[in-house]
């Protein structure tokens, strides 16, 4: 560790969160002198941001922690266009009324862990789409295009992907980075901002926009990247069988999310309890030291903390609860995944409803191998009809089967 002086980099580096910084010893000054605004993007593609953009979304929360202010700044402009980094193919384009509801609900989820209002410190949140529809394609060019080289942009590792790839880089795609690095400009004019914080992925795209400030305006900024979070085998975080953890409840009930957590390799407890909760350092210490059968009791604070700064302290008890009955006691929580199967389903199609698996195909599959009990009996029948009762593939999926 990197001995800091100001209390926010003392933060970001104590639990992990620092990659690179783009001149950290400015930075680290600046943070004790005063409060510093700081700024993260959030394209609205999809309807609920995943667990992937968790770490972005407690890097504010650390911001906010140490006494600085954070911004959230939805891309209801820059999700016009699409972020090109590390993509393999050009995303789908939205249009405004797709985008405008997708940042409806996304919104809903930085409440739990930012206080919005109007102190110095209190966070504020923007949608880019007001700069940025706004812009005169001509003026635009002249006074912002000028700044950049197009002989560095393709440099950058995003575009050399593509590129090395012989992989498509529409010209659309190939202005996300002006564009992002127009943001931090806009933010540094409108409030004062100093700071830009994201994924090791946007590092070329951070820098552009610390470039562009110090161009255009003569101003210093700087930006903070975090490591990319993989688990101890080497995946991507977020990435399960059943698709991706969505941080809305709609789109992923609380005892799924609680579930997530609890299933935490046992490498990734300290790790994962130092970036996703509050637990005091000391108390984080003890619990990953912890080793054999009681490293559980680790992740299920791991679990419990988590989801209660998402869903509430309550939820995060009642999926204690419903996994404890389910597992220990072998009996049926209540909050367990439900299906309505009126008259009877298929129990493949159940399998596949209740988002154990991605495909019937997938599910006669297990139930050939003998992973799938119906109330903790094998089924090896794929054509059976089921009514009502608890389903279960292997040990940790668990639903309930109602009329």
């Amino acid at each position: 560790m990197t001995a800091y002086n100001s209390s926010l980099l003392r933060l970001l580096d104590e639990r992990g969160y620092i990659h690179q910084v783009t001149d950290a010893g400015a930075l680290d000054a600046l943070a004790q002198r005063e409060v510093v605004t700081g700024y993260i993007g959030f394209d609205a593609t999809a309807p609920s941001l995943h667990v992937g953009s968790l770490v972005q979304i407690m890097m504010l929360r650390r911001l906010q922690q140490a006494g600085h202010r954070p911004i959230v700044l939805m891309g209801g402009g820059t999700s016009k266009v699409g972020d090109p980094s590390f993509k393999a193919e050009e995303r789908k384009l939205l249009d405004d009324e797709a985008i405008a509801a997708n940042i409806a609900s996304i919104r809903r989820v930085f409440g739990r862990f930012l206080t919005f209002g109007d102190r110095p410190s209190d966070a504020i949140m923007l949608d880019n789409a007001e700069w940025l529809d706004e812009l005169n394609y001509v003026p635009f060019l002249r006074e912002i295009g000028r700044h950049f080289s197009v002989n560095r942009m393709l440099t950058f590792d995003s575009v050399q992907l593509r590129l090395e790839r012989e992989q498509p880089l529409s010209f659309l795609e190939f202005n996300y980075m002006i564009m992002q690095a127009y943001d931090f400009l806009e933010l540094s004019r409108r409030l004062g901002c100093r700071l830009q914080l994201g994924g090791s992925d946007q590092w070329g795209n951070i820098v552009n926009g610390v470039e562009l400030c110090r161009r255009a305006d003569g101003k210093e900024v700087f930006g903070v990247t975090t490591p990319l979070i993989t688990t101890a085998d080497g995946s991507k975080m977020g990435k399960t069988e059943r698709g991706a953890v969505w941080l809305n409840e709609d789109q992923l009930p609380a005892y799924d999310y609680w579930q997530f957590w609890r299933n935490t390799q046992d490498a990734d407890v300290g790790r994962f309890l130092r970036l996703f909760t509050d637990l005091p350092l000391d108390e984080i210490e003890r619990l990953e030291r912890l080793e054999g059968a009681e490293i559980n009791e680790a992740k299920i604070v791991l679990a419990n903390e988590a989801t209660a700064m998402l869903h509430g302290r309550e939820a995060a008890r009642a999926a204690e609860d419903t996994a404890r009955t389910t597992f220990e006691q072998g009996r049926a929580g209540e909050d367990l995944p439900t299906l309505s199967v009126g008259d009877g389903v298929n129990i493949a199609h159940a399998l596949t409803q209740l988002g154990f698996t991605p495909s019937n195909k997938e599910a006669k599959r297990k139930i050939a191998e003998g992973a799938v009990r119906l109330n903790d009996k094998v089924v090896t029948d794929s054509g059976l009809i089921v009514t009502d009762g608890k389903l279960s593939l292997g040990r940790k999926k668990h639903g309930l089967l109602v009329r």
